[in-house]
């Protein structure tokens, strides 16, 4: 998908890697009151259009905005493929961004029928019924796959902190990344939410034609019960956390026939779905 060219702002800049991290400086708070510096992480906020359309403000870390678009759209079934983006055209302003999606019609009439009944809802805007139905969907399970072999989850956590560019510098970042059948990793996105990184990465590969189906999808982070809905949705075949899923997370994953492996620190990879 190309990007078409504000002219009030440089696409190459917004849409490019994350920028390095921004150092600044502090005093250490004991009787020496030393002084330092350290990098910090990036954020900005990122409004999100479709079609003139507000939906949603995000805050993100800057940097591979159109992957994040493309992936917030495809995971939160906003779109089915990106063949129902036509274009996004991204600016800035004051700091922040701004995504201004076009849809195709029948993504977007689906769009506004799906605000439509949300706007009937009552006090707090979205309650009730409707969270429950929007917290808990309604997903197509998935035709199970071959989990990797162990051999292919060797050293992961090495390799993962090698790619792992802006979290060297500052820290603070979570990181979503595909490992090809190869065991070689083939896409890494970072950002300060787990599930904005996890969105950069499925945009990025819709972007790239990569078969779900194929590798495995690993994450930093916590794995909540969004992030395998996500994945379920992106049609992932495998899903690695190196952190522990809670137990609606095993659960969801088993009924919708996810690979869900837990890689500890010191302990052989633990494979939850299928069940044993």
């Amino acid at each position: 998908m190309t990007v078409p060219v504000n002219p009030d702002c440089d696409i190459a800049d917004i849409n490019s890697a994350p920028p390095l991290p921004e150092t600044f400086g502090y005093r250490e708070l004991n009787d020496d009151g030393a002084a330092g510096s350290s990098a910090l992480a990036s954020e900005t906020a990122l409004a999100i259009s479709y079609n003139g359309i507000s939906q949603a403000v995000m805050m993100v870390t800057p940097g591979h905005l159109e992957d994040f678009v493309n992936g917030f759209s495809l995971s939160n079934d906003i779109v089915h493929s990106l063949n129902e983006i036509h274009d996004i055209t991204l600016s800035e302003s004051d700091g922040s961004r701004h995504a201004a999606v076009t849809l195709s019609n029948r993504a977007f009439w689906a769009l506004k029928k799906y605000r439509r009944r949300l706007a009937g809802t009552s006090g707090c805007g979205i309650c009730g019924v409707e969270a429950i139905e929007q917290a808990l969907p309604r997903l197509t399970p998935l035709r199970p796959v071959p989990p990797p072999p162990a051999a292919r989850l060797h050293d992961l956590r090495r390799h993962i902190r090698e790619v792992q560019q802006l979290a060297q510098g500052s820290g603070a970042l979570h990181a979503a990344l595909y490992v090809d059948p190869e065991g070689v990793v083939r896409l890494c996105r970072e950002d300060i939410g787990r599930h904005n990184a996890l969105d950069k990465l499925i945009g990025a590969m819709a972007q790239a034609r990569i078969n779900p189906r194929e590798g495995f999808v690993a994450i930093t982070s916590r794995c909540g019960l969004e992030l395998v809905q996500k994945a379920v949705r992106a049609r992932f075949g495998t899903l690695i956390s190196l952190s522990a899923p809670t137990a609606m997370t095993v659960q969801w994953a088993r009924r919708h026939k996810l690979n869900l492996i837990h890689l500890p620190h010191r302990s052989p990879p633990r494979l939850y779905s299928p069940a044993p």
